[in-house]
């Protein structure tokens, strides 16, 4: 069979990227507005660090269960995917950048174009073209992940009622380079966090394809390493996890500046005060100095419990609306 043309692999890669960009992203969205209020929270964010650190202060959120019941109560069940539309225009577009540009990479290193020959390259060159692929993703559709970051974190009552009252705010008090804000951690944060998590994946499905091949000239029978979809699922699911775990205080620095100046309503905490950090290095320095080590891994529960779902469900989706488009347009 002939490889499809350049083009129509791109439309390829970028609708099945985006299609699982969406459906991961409405899926996981309660558990992302969960995590981005912890992250926003400057005080503890757990009742024993509140008793450890003899903090008198009230935190608006102290664990997961709390958190949900409290943002049902106040905000309803729409709480939950508060600024999934910017979120959408966000992952989408990033989905497809980043699964076309993945795609493109690998074709460059293996030689081909053909997504069975793209599983035996090196972790290496895995690790790279997934880093490289979110990068060109990250800054194709930033503005879009800033905009969610504020509609998500602003809790009740409303500060922004729709994204464009967002966005122009953030035009009239920052500029147009205030819709990058936090730009520089997202990018830093991105490497790792991409390379890790395509990396991964690619050495998860490589040992299962292995894996089923023991099993299967064990057992006398053929076919092989072929992978079924739930241990798509399990590689997806383990890529995701060992991304997040390692990439989370990043996220939570991303997530200040993004927020920085934003006027909540005082039952949410102290806010984040319009440039309260000057850059990556003393965002760090400051949230270690004054939260602790538990300030950088604020949320860090939820994002894994979202994380590890998000990868699987994005790979699955990816690979199967890859293949059912393949046969559509070839």
């Amino acid at each position: 069979m002939e490889e499809p043309g350049q083009l129509k692999r791109a439309f390829i890669d970028a609708a099945a990227g985006a299609i699982a960009g969406g459906i991961s992203r409405t899926v996981t969205s309660p558990l992302d507005v969960i995590k981005i209020r912890f992250q926003v929270q400057l005080e503890p964010t757990t009742s024993w660090a509140l008793l450890r650190r003899d903090i008198h202060g009230q935190s608006k959120y102290t664990g997961m269960l709390q958190a949900t019941k409290d943002i049902f109560r106040e905000e309803g069940l729409p709480g939950f995917w508060r600024g999934n539309v910017p979120a959408l225009l966000m992952v989408m577009p990033y989905t497809a950048i980043q699964f076309s540009v993945l795609h493109k990479l690998k074709t460059f290193a293996a030689g081909s174009s053909k997504s069975e020959d793209h599983i035996h390259l090196s972790p290496y060159l895995s690790f790279v073209s997934g880093a490289l692929a979110g990068c060109a993703a990250t800054v194709g559709s930033y503005p879009f992940d800033l905009l969610r970051t504020l509609l998500a974190s602003q809790g009740e009552p409303k500060v922004y009622p729709k994204m464009r009252s967002a966005f122009l705010d953030i035009i009239r008090t920052r500029g147009f380079q205030g819709l990058y804000a936090g730009l520089s951690p997202t990018l830093v944060e991105i490497i790792p966090y991409a390379g890790l998590q395509f990396g991964t994946y690619d050495m998860f499905k490589r040992w299962t394809m292995a894996w089923n091949q023991y099993r299967s000239s064990n057992a006398n029978l053929t076919g092989t390493d072929s992978i079924s979809s739930f241990q798509l699922f399990l590689c997806g699911f383990a890529a995701g996890t060992c991304a997040k775990a390692v990439c989370h205080p990043l996220d939570v620095v991303k997530k200040r500046f993004q927020i920085e100046g934003l006027p909540r309503d005082p039952k949410y905490g102290a806010r984040v005060e319009h440039r309260a950090y000057t850059n990556m290095y003393d965002a760090l320095r400051q949230i270690l100095l004054v939260e602790g080590w538990a300030g950088l891994y604020k949320g860090i529960v939820p994002s894994i419990i979202k994380a590890a779902p998000a990868g699987a469900v994005t790979f699955v989706a990816y690979e199967f609306t890859s293949d059912w488009l393949e046969s559509m347009v070839t």
